[in-house]
């Protein structure tokens, strides 16, 4: 799906990097509230970087999705608390298997309220000792943002019996579904 086609004055995005795109974005596509999920790359170097080029881990980039939501159905607070459940915040440029820079645990927000709301949202976690470990989310602006290529777009919806799909995604997808069974969309 693409987020611009479906932007108005009634919906807000956050770009949120929780290792693949593939994953979170699965996860995001059936949240309650949430208009659309874009595939993409945000906070490199390089000007529209491919998917080969990101997986290098030279470009700087992290892999990203660009969630558009009503915030009269769902606030930013509610989608972060999603995002902090299906993902390991803990760990540094990886997320299971997948290991690199692109694979980092970001918030990249576009004014400061966003910013403001990520960070809280840190700190009650940090203080709920939810994790052994420090959360090491990397929140800064929103930088250098484009649309991945259109395979990556709906990957999980399109290829679910894919293997990394399978054994990857889907466990993510359930997680979510199990945890926030009254956000999931009819």
């Amino acid at each position: 799906m693409n987020a611009s086609s479906s932007s108005s004055a009634s919906t807000e995005s956050i770009v949120l990097g929780g290792g693949c795109f593939w994953c979170t974005e699965a996860v995001f596509d059936r949240v309650q509230g949430v208009v659309d999920v874009e595939s993409g790359y945000s906070n490199g170097q390089v000007v529209k970087p491919t998917y080969e080029q990101v997986c290098t881990g030279r470009t700087g980039h992290a892999e990203v999705v660009k969630v558009s939501f009503d915030p009269a159905v769902i606030g930013l607070r509610q989608i972060l608390e999603i995002f902090f459940v299906v993902h390991d915040p803990t760990t540094l440029n990886r997320q299971g298997n997948d290991v690199g820079t692109q694979y980092r645990s970001g918030i990249y927000y576009t004014g400061e309220a966003q910013k403001q709301v990520a960070e809280e949202v840190i700190r009650e976690i940090e203080a709920s000792k939810t994790y052994r470990d420090p959360v090491v989310t990397e929140v800064a602006p929103l930088a250098n943002y484009s649309t991945a290529e259109a395979y990556h777009q709906d990957y999980f919806l399109n290829n679910p019996n894919q293997g990394y799909c399978a054994f990857v995604v889907g466990p993510k997808v359930e997680k979510f579904q199990k945890t926030f069974a009254s956000r999931v969309k009819a």
